[in-house]
């Protein structure tokens, strides 16, 4: 099942994804409990409910997505905290951005929660704040519950689904700050969307592709099983003594072909337009404005 963030005449809603992607069932107005997809992650038999929708829709009660009162939010609009990123995650983007090897334990850092936008959302550039802007596609993890000190074995029970993640960074902020949290945290810097998809309906994953494209001309084609670390590695990782929380997202990392690894450099200017598709998740698509 797929599940969207939506504003509807201006009034904030999420919903079931129905007839190959054109609808939307509204699930915030009284259909369930929940009024957002994070007070849904906690309600007690959701997905049961929702299956039971799925099951039983009908056009009267469904938006069209083409529909010009329909805008995309973010899967998760306003996430409790930063997002977590694993980066240098892929061995050829390791190297693109001067490593000569894979790193030998998970480097993770956060993006704040601020930095998210929807599909068709803008991208700013911040002239005169950066010069370097870049893009990243990646797979997010969205957690569905809460805990600590997390096995490998047991990573999978604790995840409710996935994501698409456009990664923007600010290059020369990166460097000039030696860290990567300001250059990645510049308001409309996270992409996510369109969808968030349940685990069962996106298994197995490992051999899918994430097709990164700017003007239509592919930047970035990789399968995940080229990840160094795996997604219940750096869970277990990242709970080592520190608490994750349900509605979290883990972003898992980019492959090779970002702008920064073309020689000349590729970075994003006014009025292009970003594409980051992953088979079963759809097309994640934003333009870039100064």
């Amino acid at each position: 099942m797929k599940f969207v963030s939506f504003t509807y005449n201006g009034e904030p809603n999420f919903g079931l994804v129905v007839d190959e992607g054109q609808k939307v069932v509204p699930l915030g107005n009284g259909i369930i409990a929940s009024t957002s997809f994070l007070d849904f992650l906690s309600e007690e038999d959701g997905m049961k409910k929702v299956r039971k929708i799925e099951a039983e829709w009908n056009d009267v009660e469904a938006l069209s997505v083409k529909d010009p009162l329909f805008k995309w939010e973010a899967p998760i609009p306003k996430p409790n905290r930063n997002i977590f990123a694993v980066g240098k995650n892929y061995i050829d983007h390791a190297k693109e951005m001067g490593s000569e090897s894979a790193p030998s334990s998970p480097v993770i850092f956060t993006k704040a929660p601020t930095t998210v936008i929807g599909n068709y959302g803008d991208i700013q550039l911040h002239r005169g704040v950066t010069e370097k802007v870049d893009y990243e596609g990646e797979l997010a993890v969205i957690l569905g519950r809460g805990g600590k000190g997390i096995s490998e074995s047991e990573a999978w029970d604790y995840i409710f689904g996935f994501t698409i993640m456009n990664d923007v960074t600010a290059r020369d902020l990166q460097k000039q700050h030696q860290q990567f949290f300001i250059g990645k945290s510049l308001d409309t810097f996270c992409p996510m969307g369109p969808y968030i998809i349940d685990k069962e309906s996106f298994y197995p994953f490992h051999d899918k592709e994430l097709i990164t494209k700017v003007n239509g001309e592919v930047r970035q084609r990789a399968t995940f099983d080229l990840m160094v670390f795996s997604i219940p590695t750096i869970i277990e990782t990242l709970s080592k003594g520190m608490t994750l929380q349900k509605g979290d997202i883990i972003a898992m990392g980019t492959p090779k072909g970002t702008g920064s690894g073309y020689q000349p450099p590729k970075f994003l200017k006014d009025g292009d337009t970003v594409e980051i598709k992953v088979e079963g998740l759809g097309t994640l698509v934003n333009q870039v404005r100064n």
